[in-house]
């Protein structure tokens, strides 16, 4: 996904504000498209998209005139195609040397893979997939309602891998949203602060909160790594501590992507922006404004390697970069085997995943929050 987009690319208007050394807050920065991140990640595409009802083609039931199709990224009337001709998504494109994990809020993505993977996920499902060596994938964006709108919200995160671990063998993850540990945290005054924990220990107050496994060859999987993937979705009014990062040297960022404003150690935040944190320091968030707040946390120790990136291939010389064009015009990184080139999974809206090697598995029905003492 976002195959074409530079991690450098921001759309920000107003400079980036310094804050007072004395405050938890190093830098406050507006949000653009993709958001800037801090190494160990790449980027991150943020898509909130107000897709109309759909046609009987699962795309959208409305002109598409006025697009670049094969090439929207227009918001026109609040949607884009994105690379999609009739539905909207990624068809398919190949990666190499980085993973991207990629949580679905709203609405359904369906993925197929030179694995041979095949899935429809959402409604908090997150896939994780380590392009290692090399992968071709598609991600498109059925639209099944016909009657409603088909909203879409998803973020995708794009996640270095180690000069070590960049020619690791690719690896297919889902994690469903019933899976996902989280924590329900309530305040002096009963108001709650929910923290979905995709990646990274939370240890907040009395109780610690455990990640599922992230792939073998991730970053994240070293013990030494400190990376952190959290959603936090704050009520009207709801206090919380977000805790210090467990090692030394790890860097951490705070989108505040939804709400009308928050504070964070004293300071008041009343746009929606990009804030470094000193990781070492556990900060007050306020959520001072009448809607729900929603952050999204990434963090982590960084690789410090070189970067060499051309689209969607992330190595540390241009010399590897060269050669990873020549090994994907010889090999596609395995070929298309499907009949469709923008597969999309029928109308049935059940999400389910068939891994490689063929094993099938399909999300229970979703379990309780657990509640903070």
């Amino acid at each position: 996904m976002s195959a074409h987009i530079a991690p450098t690319t921001t759309s920000a208007t107003s400079a980036t504000t310094p804050v007072d050394s004395t405050n938890p807050i190093v830098l406050i920065k507006p949000l653009g498209f993709p958001w800037a991140t801090i190494d160990p990640f790449l980027f991150c595409a943020y898509h909130d998209d107000a897709y109309p009802v759909a046609n009987a083609d699962m795309g959208p039931a409305t002109s598409l005139a006025g697009r670049d199709i094969g090439q929207d990224f227009s918001r026109k009337d609040g949607w884009s195609m994105y690379h999609g001709e009739r539905v909207p998504g990624f068809p398919p494109h190949p990666h190499r040397g980085f993973e991207t994990v990629t949580i679905v809020r709203k609405g359904l993505i369906d993925h197929a893979d030179s694995l041979g993977a095949v899935a429809r996920f959402g409604q908090g499902d997150v896939q994780w997939l380590t392009a290692g060596s090399g992968i071709v994938h598609s991600e498109m964006f059925p639209l099944l309602d016909q009657t409603a709108p088909n909203p879409l919200e998803l973020f995708q995160i794009w996640l270095n891998l180690p000069a070590r671990n960049k020619m690791a063998n690719p690896h297919f993850t889902m994690f469903w949203s019933h899976d996902i540990p989280r924590q329900l945290a309530r305040d002096a005054e009963g108001r709650t602060t929910e923290v979905a924990v995709i990646a990274g220990r939370l240890q907040a107050a009395a109780e610690a909160v455990d990640p599922l496994a992230p792939p073998p060859d991730s970053w994240a999987a070293q013990a030494e790594s400190d990376v952190a993937i959290w959603t936090l979705r704050m009520a009207p009014g709801a206090r919380w501590t977000l805790p210090a990062a467990q090692g030394a040297g790890t860097r951490r960022n705070l989108y505040f992507f939804k709400g009308g404003s928050v504070s964070l150690g004293g300071t008041a935040v009343d746009a929606h922006s990009a804030i470094e944190i000193d990781a070492g320091l556990d900060v007050a968030l306020v959520n001072t404004g009448t809607e729900v707040a929603e952050f999204l946390l990434l963090q982590g120790k960084p690789i410090a390697e070189p970067v060499a990136q051309y689209g969607p291939f992330v190595m540390n010389t241009q010399a590897e970069i060269a050669q990873t064009m020549a090994d994907y015009r010889r090999t596609q990184f395995g070929g298309w085997s499907f009949d469709d080139a923008a597969p999309v999974h029928g109308r049935d809206p059940a999400r389910f995943a068939r891994h490689p090697g063929g094993r099938e598995e399909r999300p229970e029905a979703p379990a309780g929050v657990a509640a903070a003492k």
